[in-house]
Protein backbone atom coordinates (compact mmCIF):
# COMPACT_ATOMS: atom_id res chain seq x y z
CA UNK A 1 0.00 0.00 0.00
CA UNK A 2 2.92 2.07 0.82
CA UNK A 3 4.33 1.53 -2.54
CA UNK A 4 0.59 2.66 -4.25
CA UNK A 5 0.68 5.92 -2.23
CA UNK A 6 4.41 6.95 -3.00
CA UNK A 7 3.19 6.68 -6.73
CA UNK A 8 0.31 8.83 -6.51
CA UNK A 9 2.64 11.02 -4.86
CA UNK A 10 5.18 11.10 -7.16
CA UNK A 11 2.61 11.86 -10.18
CA UNK A 12 0.25 14.61 -8.63
CA UNK A 13 1.76 15.65 -4.38
CA UNK A 14 -0.97 18.02 -3.96
CA UNK A 15 -3.68 15.14 -2.78
CA UNK A 16 -4.54 13.35 0.77
CA UNK A 17 -4.30 9.92 -0.93
CA UNK A 18 -4.72 8.22 2.47
CA UNK A 19 -8.57 9.77 2.73
CA UNK A 20 -9.33 10.85 -0.55
CA UNK A 21 -11.82 8.28 -2.12
CA UNK A 22 -13.40 10.04 -5.29
CA UNK A 23 -9.87 10.77 -7.14
CA UNK A 24 -12.02 9.90 -10.35
CA UNK A 25 -15.51 11.42 -9.03
CA UNK A 26 -14.01 14.40 -8.22
CA UNK A 27 -12.03 14.75 -11.44
CA UNK A 28 -8.86 15.20 -9.13
CA UNK A 29 -6.81 12.69 -11.60
CA UNK A 30 -6.62 13.28 -15.04
CA UNK A 31 -7.12 10.55 -17.71
CA UNK A 32 -2.96 11.72 -18.49
CA UNK A 33 -2.20 10.71 -14.86
CA UNK A 34 -4.40 7.61 -14.85
CA UNK A 35 -2.09 6.42 -17.78
CA UNK A 36 0.79 7.31 -15.95
CA UNK A 37 -0.20 5.92 -12.79
CA UNK A 38 -1.38 2.24 -14.83
CA UNK A 39 2.29 2.69 -16.18
CA UNK A 40 3.84 2.98 -13.15
CA UNK A 41 2.16 0.21 -11.46
CA UNK A 42 2.43 -2.25 -13.72
CA UNK A 43 6.43 -1.65 -13.61
CA UNK A 44 6.43 -1.79 -10.09
CA UNK A 45 4.31 -4.50 -9.61
CA UNK A 46 4.99 -6.52 -12.66
CA UNK A 47 1.74 -6.98 -13.49
CA UNK A 48 -0.60 -6.20 -16.74
CA UNK A 49 -3.43 -4.10 -15.72
CA UNK A 50 -6.21 -5.01 -18.46
CA UNK A 51 -8.57 -2.44 -20.30
CA UNK A 52 -11.49 -3.98 -18.47
CA UNK A 53 -10.03 -2.78 -14.87
CA UNK A 54 -9.58 0.40 -15.87
CA UNK A 55 -12.65 1.81 -14.45
CA UNK A 56 -13.13 4.49 -11.73
CA UNK A 57 -14.50 2.29 -8.92
CA UNK A 58 -10.73 0.77 -9.04
CA UNK A 59 -9.07 4.19 -9.30
CA UNK A 60 -10.98 6.90 -6.88
CA UNK A 61 -8.92 6.04 -3.90
CA UNK A 62 -5.27 4.58 -2.97
CA UNK A 63 -7.60 1.86 -1.04
CA UNK A 64 -9.34 0.77 -4.40
CA UNK A 65 -6.06 0.61 -6.35
CA UNK A 66 -4.51 -1.11 -3.98
CA UNK A 67 -7.40 -4.21 -3.50
CA UNK A 68 -7.50 -4.57 -7.71
CA UNK A 69 -3.79 -4.91 -7.37
CA UNK A 70 -4.09 -7.55 -4.72
CA UNK A 71 -6.45 -9.11 -7.06
CA UNK A 72 -4.52 -8.99 -10.37
CA UNK A 73 -1.67 -10.35 -8.79
CA UNK A 74 -3.23 -13.42 -7.16
CA UNK A 75 -4.82 -14.09 -10.44
CA UNK A 76 -1.50 -14.44 -11.61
Amino acid sequence: METVLDILMELQSEVDYKTCTTLIDDHILSSLTIIALVGELEDEFDITIPAVEIIPANFNSAQAIWAMLQRLMDEE
